[in-house]
């Protein structure tokens, strides 16, 4: 035992030495909790073709959708900190899934090595054109009027369903959360009026939209959205506070040497400063950063601590 604890020892040493220098020398895996040709697998993919020119090696993905982005969120816990093994993570498995799960197999404050958060897709709040609304305040004058108007997100515990929780907690309202499974059906029933309302992030809606299908009324953000610049803040049109985003973050595993975590954070930096990769981001509806390790570590747990009190204040829990 002792042997075995003195060459893992050994190995980190060189890790952060010489190792770091040469890093990387071989291929790298980012495991991405979600599935294929989701927002984000594709914002993801965007970063990691300049990601791969600036450090000279390639990114494989490997996608293991599953309980809301635990599953591949854990499974970077559990690999070698040596920097060929990254995840791509968000809001939910950072944040907000450490109050809804009563067991997510790690913590995601201790567990995992902040790189960088290189995303943020603020949710929209829209709704059905077939709603007789057409602003924010005669949404919440409907609300309140018609209590219990159903609104849907792409399932328990998802960034859309929060919002649409939170939204209700802080302009005082009462409405029936109705999950999907298959966003499409979401949509199909938004247009409808079926379930006339939801707070979406605008890579799922930006069509309809565009058809006049369904309107925006607010951007959960502090700052208008490039994508649709005539849309106001939720700040802008009274309602303060009201901020919620589905937000990404590259992490490795705890232990991670430091140098080899800089130049991937710096990686992420020069992607993003790319203008090409921006403009992609902003036409896809999100807003390009990258944040240094030490700002993901405490964004994270200023994220867990928010949504634990708008979950809690909710009574939302998921039984895995």
């Amino acid at each position: 035992m002792k042997q075995r604890l003195l060459m893992a020892v050994a190995g980190m040493l060189m890790a952060g030495g010489a190792g770091a220098q040469d890093y990387p020398s071989r291929q790298i895996t980012v495991i991405l909790p979600y599935s294929g040709g989701s927002a984000s697998d594709v914002i993801t993919r965007i970063v990691l073709g300049p990601m791969s020119q600036s450090l000279g090696q390639r990114f494989v993905v490997d996608n293991r959708p599953s309980a809301g982005g635990n599953v591949g969120t854990l499974a970077v816990t559990r690999a070698a900190p040596d920097g060929y093994t990254l995840a791509m993570s968000a809001s939910g498995p950072l944040a907000a899934n450490k109050t809804l799960y009563a067991n997510l197999g790690y913590d995601p404050e201790r567990d995992v090595q902040p790189v960088s958060q290189y995303a943020s897709l603020p949710n929209v709040v829209v709704v059905s054109a077939r709603l007789p609304v057409q602003t924010i305040g005669e949404l919440i004058d409907y609300v309140r009027k018609n209590p219990n108007v159903p609104y849907g997100s792409v399932g328990n515990g998802s960034a859309q369903h929060l919002a649409g929780a939170f939204f209700e907690q802080i302009v005082g309202t009462q409405m029936t959360h109705v999950p999907y499974r298959v966003t499409a059906n979401l949509v199909t029933d938004l247009v409808s009026g079926q379930a006339p309302v939801s707070f979406q992030l605008l890579p799922n809606v930006r069509g309809q939209i565009k058809a006049g299908q369904v309107r925006p009324l607010i951007v959960a953000s502090n700052k208008r959205l490039a994508a649709l610049p005539e849309v106001p803040t939720a700040a802008e049109a009274g309602i303060k506070g009201y901020v919620s985003a589905a937000w990404f973050a590259f992490v490795a595993p705890r232990g991670t040497p430091r140098p080899v975590v800089d130049k991937l954070y710096r990686a992420t930096g020069a992607a993003m400063a790319d203008a090409s990769v921006r403009t992609r981001f902003i036409d896809f509806g999100a807003e390009p950063m990258a944040t240094t390790p030490d700002e993901l570590a405490k964004y994270i747990s200023a994220e867990v601590v928010k949504w634990r009190e708008i979950i809690t204040k909710g009574g939302i829990s998921i039984t895995p």
